[in-house]
């Protein structure tokens, strides 16, 4: 087979086979332009493989930042807390017990040998026979009303639903639970009673969506298998993960008491007297007239 010299070109190559009638040719640029990219990715492999940074070390708990503590504090289990009836000594007292629950540390007041009612208008501080007291229901930043319908002692006082939540203290039993209407505040008036409305947070052991937002420090009026407590979280926290830690705490029913640096205070077996809150709230003194606390003193 001849192979003419003229057909040849310098940036060519022949291939030389069976003869068709054509010549097949594979361009030199096609050929080094190959080589290239295998080239390209052969490097790249290598730099990833042999030349990546190494992943920082984690930071080791002995080594902690100027301002931190030297080492984390350790948060107690989560358990359930014994009802309040499992002591008594013979007189009444507010016991106080710390657990973590979701990661959001609260403190339990469960009553011993205590009577509930509700008191209009500032709290008196020299009551030694008070020995739980926490603000109940909402009073309005514009004119110091109060939110929803409150009864004290068979009078109302306000009326109105603008919260589902409720509790009833009527003949020495208090109710605590979530409904639109709730005939509890006609036997409250008939039979001098108290009632008053608040956020709802836990229904039948189910949680309850509120619509505000932010964090605060956040209490509440809970029942859990019948007995009646209050909670108070010791840190900032939305309304959804304190209702969520409350069901996770076996609550059944519960609703919300005015938290954030509302005043009250709890004493405890010793006598001794445990405040929370702030006595003295930059507000207008005379919408206090409505202010509103929910107290225990020694059952008779």
């Amino acid at each position: 087979m001849k192979h003419r010299e003229k057909d040849i070109r310098d940036d060519e190559i022949r291939v030389i086979g069976e003869d068709t009638g054509k010549g097949q040719r594979l361009s030199v640029r096609i050929v080094l332009t190959v080589i290239g990219a295998v080239a390209a990715i052969a490097f790249l492999w290598w730099a990833i493989a042999d030349h990546r940074k190494p992943e920082e070390p984690p930071v080791e708990p002995d080594e902690p930042g100027l301002f931190e503590p030297s080492t984390p504090p350790v948060e107690p289990p989560v358990v359930k807390m014994p009802l309040a009836k499992a002591v008594d000594i013979g007189k009444g007292f507010i016991e106080m017990a710390d657990t973590t629950v979701n990661d959001i540390p609260m403190r339990l007041y469960l009553p011993h040998r205590v009577s509930l009612s509700l008191h209009l208008g500032p709290i008196d501080r020299d009551d030694d026979g008070i020995l739980f007291c926490a603000q109940a229901a909402d009073i309005r930043a514009d004119n110091g009303g109060i939110v929803g319908a409150f009864v004290l002692d068979g009078e109302p006082k306000a009326w109105g639903l603008s919260k589902r939540g409720y509790c009833a203290i009527i003949d020495g039993v208090v109710t605590v639970g979530v409904a639109d209407n709730s005939p509890l505040f006609e036997e409250a008036t008939e039979k001098g009673g108290c009632f008053f409305r608040q956020f709802p947070l836990v229904d039948n052991g189910q949680l309850v969506e509120n619509e505000q937002k932010g964090k605060s420090v956040r209490r509440a009026l809970c029942e859990r298998n019948g007995e009646v407590f209050t909670v108070e979280t010791l840190s900032v926290e939305s309304f959804h993960d304190f209702a969520q830690a409350l069901v996770d705490l076996g609550i059944d029913n519960a609703i919300y008491l005015v938290g954030a640096n509302a005043y009250g205070w709890a004493t405890d077996a010793d006598g001794q007297r445990h405040e929370f809150g702030d006595p003295n709230p930059k507000a207008d003194r005379k919408k206090w007239r409505n202010i509103n606390y929910l107290v225990m003193r020694e059952a008779d």
